[in-house]
């Protein structure tokens, strides 16, 4: 009588700072074509304010007027608290714990929100 064995690949586990971006996912997504608000994908190296048509506050597009740049340092005071970055914005998230705010930081950027095309 011959035994089958049913090999079953294993799952990946989800990194800890994808589960972090899972609270993002109500506005934010890493597809370039994402109707959500403003994509991440890209957003390192992107000025604030920056994805065409996108309905962003004038918060955000003054910030962006000014020069501010999304990159590890700036994500990680903008999402401690985004309306000392950007006085007026309406982004509603609040934090978190700080190493959690790393983890989804470096996610982000493995991710595929790296810079592309200089948008």
């Amino acid at each position: 009588m011959a035994a089958f064995i049913l090999a079953v690949p294993p799952q990946s586990p989800v990194e800890p700072g994808e589960r972090a971006f899972q609270r993002c996912l109500a506005c934010h997504s890493l597809q370039a074509d994402a109707e959500s608000g403003p994509r991440l994908q890209g957003v390192f190296g992107r000025r604030a304010g920056a994805i065409p048509g996108f309905a962003y506050s004038d918060a955000m597009k003054a910030a962006g007027r000014q020069g501010l740049t999304w990159d590890a340092p700036t994500l990680e005071r903008f999402l401690s608290d985004p309306d000392a970055v950007v006085p007026g914005t309406t982004m509603p998230y609040q934090g978190g714990p700080a190493a959690e705010r790393r983890l989804l930081i470096d996610w982000l950027r493995r991710s595929g929100a790296a810079a592309r095309n200089g948008m």
